[in-house]
């Protein structure tokens, strides 16, 4: 399973994302991608309440610890590598979470216009 290029949507190197708690498909940190992200996990959010609560009431529920994964659950201003797919919901829907430009893969391009992933940096 080989990563992807580590290229952001800004065309340098990908910049670390979060390690508290750790994020990316890799858990390494980064929103580093490979073909079998189906997900597209590329996107470096900073969750903010609104989303919890929309990604939450979506069906995916970010804010309530799963031991059992060694979850413990998402906090406002947590990073965390976001599905593109789920980003571009909720930019849609209104309560998209802010957007750290160097983190995010440009693999999220495949999906999220970069105009849309600037109205939302951080």
């Amino acid at each position: 399973m080989d990563k992807d290029p580590e290229i952001n949507v800004l065309g340098t190197g990908l910049e670390l994302c979060g390690t508290d708690p750790v994020t990316g498909f890799f858990r390494d940190g980064h929103c580093n991608t490979c073909a079998i992200d189906v997900g597209s996990h590329t996107v470096c959010a900073i969750m903010t309440a609104e989303f919890l609560a929309y990604s939450k009431y979506v069906g995916n529920d970010l804010s309530t610890p799963r031991p059992n994964f060694q979850f413990a659950g998402l906090k406002p201003g947590d990073a965390w590598c976001l599905c593109a797919s789920r980003f571009l919901q909720a930019h849609d829907e209104g309560c998209a979470p802010l957007v750290r430009l160097a983190a995010t893969h440009k693999r999220a391009l495949d999906v999220v216009p970069l105009r849309v992933l600037e109205q939302h940096q951080s």
